[in-house]
């Protein structure tokens, strides 16, 4: 189903709770409706780098940090 999935950078939790304590304190009282749809984007966020924290298989993680070597390379 899901493979050669990579877990998502650190920053990318801490920019999910940031942005969601923003939107809920000064974005929300100001436009609610702007104000739900940036706490729903960041809640999403946050879901997902909890996702990305879940043990996978080590088979999935063995092309993390090799690049490609197309064809073309490879005959020069």
């Amino acid at each position: 189903m899901l493979r050669n999935v990579a877990p998502l950078k650190g920053g990318y939790m801490i920019t999910s709770i940031v942005g969601f304590i923003i939107s809920a304190m000064y974005v929300f009282p100001r436009s609610e409706r702007w104000g739900f749809t940036f706490v729903l984007f960041f809640t999403l966020m946050f879901v997902a780098s909890m996702i990305s924290m879940t043990y996978g298989p080590d088979e999935a993680m063995y092309h993390v940090g090799h690049k490609r070597t197309f064809v073309s390379e490879i005959k020069k």
